[in-house]
This record gives C-alpha cells, sequence and structure tokens, in this order.
C-alpha cells in the first residue's frame, strides 16, 4: 500500500469520529457547541488530505487500482455522511431534504453505473471529470459552511446542485458511450 493510499485509508477512518462529533453535539447543541467545531476540523482534515492524497499519487506515478477505490470512497463516505447529519441536525443553518436527495441519486447512480460497467467490462477506469471535481469541491465548500452556519451557505448547496446535476448527467453520458463501445466491437467480432 502506497502513502497515497494510506492517506485515503486515513480519511475513510475519519468518518466515524467525524460522524460521532455530529451526533454528540446534535444532544445538546449548546453544551457540546465544541464538537460542532472538532467536527469542522476533522472534516476539513479530509477535505486537506483528499488534495494529498491525489498530489502524493501523481507525484510519485504510484496511482493503484487500490487507490481508484479508496479515493473516491474516502470522498463520498465524508460528503454523505456530513449531508446527511447536517440535514437530521435541525440547526439554524442545515441542508433541506432537496439538496440531499440530489447529491445521494447522483451517487448512487454513479455506483450503479460503475457496478453494471464492472460486470460487463471486468474492470473500471474511475477517471474523474472536471464536472466531478467541481461538484466535489462545491460540495466540500457547503459542508464548511453549514458547519460554520454562514447565514449564505444556500448559495454554496445550490451551487454544489447545480455542479451535482451536471456531473451526474456527465458521468452518465460517459457509462452509456462505454457500454455502446463494448456492445459495439462485440457486434463487429
Amino acid at each position: 500500500m502506497n502513502i497515497a493510499n494510506k492517506v485515503s485509508t486515513f480519511r475513510i477512518l475519519i468518518v466515524p469520529f467525524f460522524i460521532a462529533c455530529l451526533v454528540y453535539f446534535s444532544l445538546d447543541t449548546v453544551r457540546n457547541n465544541h464538537l460542532r467545531f472538532l467536527a469542522l476540523g476533522l472534516f476539513i482534515l479530509g477535505v486537506i488530505s483528499d488534495a494529498v492524497d491525489g498530489y502524493l499519487a501523481r507525484k510519485s506515478k504510484e496511482q493503484s487500482q487500490a487507490g481508484l477505490i479508496l479515493d473516491p470512497l474516502g470522498d463520498k463516505l465524508l460528503l454523505m455522511s456530513a449531508f446527511i447529519c447536517l440535514h437530521l441536525i435541525k440547526l439554524p443553518v442545515h441542508f433541506p431534504l432537496p439538496v440531499i436527495l440530489i447529491v445521494i441519486s447522483r451517487d448512487l447512480l454513479i455506483l450503479l453505473g460503475a457496478v453494471v460497467i464492472f460486470i460487463v467490462k471486468q474492470k473500471i477506469d474511475v477517471i474523474p471529470t472536471k464536472w466531478g471535481k467541481l461538484t466535489t469541491t462545491f460540495q466540500m465548500l457547503s459542508v464548511i459552511a453549514v458547519l460554520l452556519q454562514w447565514n449564505y451557505s444556500f448559495a454554496l448547496w445550490w451551487t454544489a446542485v447545480g455542479f451535482t446535476l451536471i456531473s451526474g448527467i456527465d458521468y452518465i453520458q460517459k457509462g452509456f458511450k462505454i457500454l455502446y463501445a463494448l456492445d459495439t466491437a462485440r457486434n463487429h467480432r
């Protein structure tokens, strides 16, 4: 396991601690307010680790099959837990249900598509697009804004929703192209 994969694994391992901070914070938001900031610190650590593992993998040219799974898995676990928790904890500024449904639906569609492609192709190349990267960036910024209880968080989360929809459509189109190319190649044999 290379260093980049260890950093991705670290990001996955902090998710339960992030969730625990938010759950215990929600039990008494006044007395446990420090836990919201601890959750914020853990989330920012996760964001930094996302940048670091990508940089390390590119710099050392050690992009591995494990890394292609661990990196997006770490992102999705951290982001999904953040969006869900920050919807369920009814802070003055929290994610509305439509935002949660759009973010989760896109990721479930991408996951389902990846499984179908893997079954058909027996391998999958996980290559993030510019739309996917913008989506992740704005989703992360949205979580930070909500954890900080920034009154204008909605501007970030609706921007994230826009990029989520665009990237979802983009990934679905790419998935159909991969499946169509495989079908076409089989028919020409």
